[in-house]
């Protein structure tokens, strides 16, 4: 927004004959807008799910940001932030981004209220409930989230992911092998899947020690590697349009007032 003519002080109008003048004119209105602006997170690890998958617990064990926690869906109404630090000058962010069901991508649930928030972590930490109390499937879970990320944006659901199966305490070791086998196949997931109890503790500083070696090359790279801070770039360009684009196809059709008449209604 441009801004006005700025108005004349008393110095302007000396003289020879006006050595101290007391007159002055007012600056012109400058333009004006009204914005809206939307702050988006940045971190380092996005956690992932399903509600009630374990991510407030996660991050409440591996840091110092204490969210709430219930037996019940959608305690996390709000994104929170934890810093996870290893040591000295070993840290890294951590988002607990609130719990995805099916059809985020289309508003369902918080929608993608949060869900755009994803896009500015680095990597995506899946979380996986091996049990969950509603009785549905593990593996059907974590497809219906893979699709909705593909829904909403495909650069988004290409981001490095990581699997970790959550809850391990839950089932014994048997179990938690056929489920890791039925996830790489209904999946095609060739990558490790990390196994965690967030409640106990069990394999989070295993799990934060690979995330950390992970953040560490990624900035080391971004550093040193022109070309590949410039993929960089352009994989969050095409990313941030993809997601305005899913967005604004999501957003209700204005209808005129008179639309819903229906001519199959009577005068009644």
């Amino acid at each position: 927004a441009k801004g006005g003519y700025h108005g004349l002080g008393n110095t302007r109008f000396k003289s020879s004959v006006n050595r101290a003048p007391r007159q002055t004119t007012n600056g012109t209105p400058g333009e004006a807008r009204t914005l809206q602006l939307q702050l988006r997170l940045v971190a380092d690890v996005g956690l992932l799910g399903l509600p009630n998958a374990g991510k407030s617990t996660l991050i409440r064990a591996v840091s110092a940001a204490r969210p709430k926690v219930a037996d019940y869906p959608f305690t996390t109404l709000v994104p929170n932030l934890g810093v996870v630090s290893l040591g000295l000058e070993r840290s890294f962010v951590m988002a607990d981004i609130p719990g995805l069901i099916e059809g985020a991508s289309q508003g369902a649930g918080l929608g993608f209220r949060f869900l755009k928030h994803l896009s500015r972590t680095r990597y995506l930490l899946h979380l996986i409930d091996v049990l969950p109390v509603d009785g549905s499937d593990p593996v059907d879970n974590a497809l219906a989230i893979t699709a909705e990320l593909d829904k909403f944006s495909t650069t988004l659901a290409a981001k490095d992911r990581i699997l970790v199966l959550n809850k391990i305490e839950l089932l014994d070791e048997a179990a938690l092998d056929e489920l890791e086998a039925r996830l790489r196949e209904r999946l095609a997931w060739a990558g490790p899947i990390y196994r965690i109890s967030a409640l106990s503790g069990d394999g989070c500083r295993e799990l934060c020690e690979v995330l950390m070696e992970s953040i560490t090359a990624h900035r080391q790279r971004l550093r040193e590697d022109d070309e590949y801070r410039q993929a960089e770039k352009q994989r969050e360009a095409a990313m941030a349009f993809e997601i305005r684009r899913s967005i604004e196809a999501s957003k209700p059709v204005k209808v005129k007032d008179d639309d819903w008449l229906d001519d199959e209604w009577d005068d009644d």
